[in-house]
């Protein structure tokens, strides 16, 4: 197996006239020569759920060829397990608690939009286009400046009716994010965003996951395992048992028979997926832009499929924070079906979206370029993460925050009566079965990283401007 290290860009910000200064000394040639760049984000897509991730039922050919073609980062993690707070990081390279943006809270403010990477391209001359959800909500003027096509596309419903025909909204925001790359004449580089609402399931229809068409079928003559851990909910704190992950657990899989008909619904969802981005690469391909456009392939959050007797994302378990990502750069033959297992964050996207465009990453973000080097080296950049949910919108979700490092986990639930604390050794425990706060074995560990925590948070949020 391949393995190549991070770097770190040790960056300071580009302050305005620096930065116009900056692209004057662009050429139009230099220009042309910039890569194309397209990310595209999966809603509720956990790491699991892809052929070449080892998942033995999902169908995900086009997204296994990306993953052949490219490297896969088998250890991605949000370090926000929701899709507000955890866009926001997406655009600006920030945790949750340093940007403040989550549900219910006010538009992410200028300052952070400011340092976004589709306002950073556009600034230095990409042509940026946004198709689907965004959830993040902007100061007044602010989309204009970032992006000069948007489209935002919501869930409901999935199926629609276009020019006479039932199309699944997956399909049409490919078919934007194609009319989008046919506006490309070339003359400058691009990015697009498209962010697909599937696997989201449906939350007020009985089906939950509605599929495209095209995927009637598929798994029907497979039996879906049950999660190893369901059990976990009988040994769990009496507030995560009136939780609304337990709520949706009751929803999506309370009987077996639910459980193999959600499932493979979502599996059909992702199966969507991976069809239209099949599609997307051979418009890529037909325009002639397939060998200088990056792909950037990511979940968004992960999702609880009956593991702990849950379903939805929110908390700090496994099933939750990881995610896929796979970034697939069509001029880098030598790094093609690298697979990296050091740890890559949400918050690495916007450093890595703005150095592949030749553009500095301002000082500001708080994630790493994700950019390899051809070395077999492993090189750790990233030795653990803050991981947090901090809305308070929703009573039945309690607030978390935690860290995660190689091998331990540090969950404390903040709004409960007592502070509850857990602590796992990711190492013996993947599953995270025991919690071994009160294992005086651990008691040095646990200090350590109760302290990495606190020091973590106040770092963050001393890092608010």
């Amino acid at each position: 197996m391949k393995r190549r290290k991070f770097i770190r860009n040790g960056v300071y910000a580009l302050g305005s006239s620096a930065l116009a200064s900056h692209l004057s000394t662009h050429s139009e040639a230099a220009a042309a020569e910039r890569p194309n760049i397209i990310f595209i984000l999966s809603d509720d897509q956990r790491w699991d759920t892809l052929g070449c991730a080892g998942n033995p039922i999902i169908e995900t050919p086009e997204l296994d060829r990306l993953a052949e073609e490219g490297v896969r980062y088998s250890n991605a993690f949000v370090s926000s397990p929701a899709c507000a707070p955890n866009r926001a990081c997406l655009f600006t390279g920030l945790y949750e608690r340093s940007h403040s943006y989550t549900f219910g809270s006010p538009p992410l403010k200028k300052a952070y939009s400011d340092i976004s990477y589709p306002m950073r391209l556009k600034q230095a001359g990409y042509k940026t286009g946004y198709v689907g959800k965004s959830n993040v909500k902007f100061e007044p003027g602010v989309i204009g400046e970032m992006f000069d096509s948007f489209v935002p596309l919501g869930r409901k419903p999935y199926i629609r009716e276009e020019n006479g025909e039932k199309r699944h909204l997956t399909e049409i925001m490919t078919d934007r994010s194609i009319e989008f790359i046919d506006s490309c004449t070339g003359d400058r580089p691009f990015c697009l965003s498209l962010s697909f609402h599937a696997p989201h399931a449906e939350d007020d229809d009985p089906a939950q996951f509605i599929w495209p068409q095209a995927c009637d079928g598929m798994y029907d003559n497979v039996t879906i395992p049950l999660p190893e851990n369901a059990h976990l909910y009988n040994t769990m704190p009496g507030f995560m048992k009136t939780s609304f992950n337990r709520m949706r657990w009751w929803q999506r899989f309370c009987t077996p028979e639910k459980y193999q008909q959600m499932v493979k619904g979502y599996y059909r969802m992702i199966s969507g997926i991976d069809r239209e981005i099949g599609r997307l690469r051979k418009k890529l391909e037909e325009s002639g832009m397939a060998s200088n456009t990056v792909i950037i392939f990511m979940g968004d959050n992960g999702f609880f499929l009956g593991e702990r007797g849950f379903g939805g994302k929110f908390m700090l378990y496994e099933q939750s924070l990881r995610v896929p990502l796979i970034v697939y750069d069509p001029r880098k033959d030598s790094t093609a079906g690298t697979v990296l297992d050091s740890m890559a964050l949400n918050v690495d996207v916007a450093p890595t979206i703005l150095s592949l465009a030749g553009i500095e990453p301002p000082g500001m973000m708080q994630g790493m370029n994700l950019e390899l080097l051809a070395e077999e080296n492993r090189h750790k950049a990233r030795m653990g993460f803050l991981c947090e949910f901090l809305s308070t919108e929703f009573p039945s979700i309690i607030r978390s925050e935690g860290y995660r490092t190689e091998d331990l986990k540090y969950i404390r639930w903040i709004d409960s009566k007592n502070t509850i604390e857990e602590l796992y050794d990711l190492a013996k425990d993947p599953l995270e079965e025991n919690n071994l706060k009160n294992n005086a074995s651990y008691a040095s560990r646990l200090e350590g990283i109760r302290k990495r925590c606190d020091s973590e948070i106040s770092r963050r949020e001393g890092e608010r401007h």
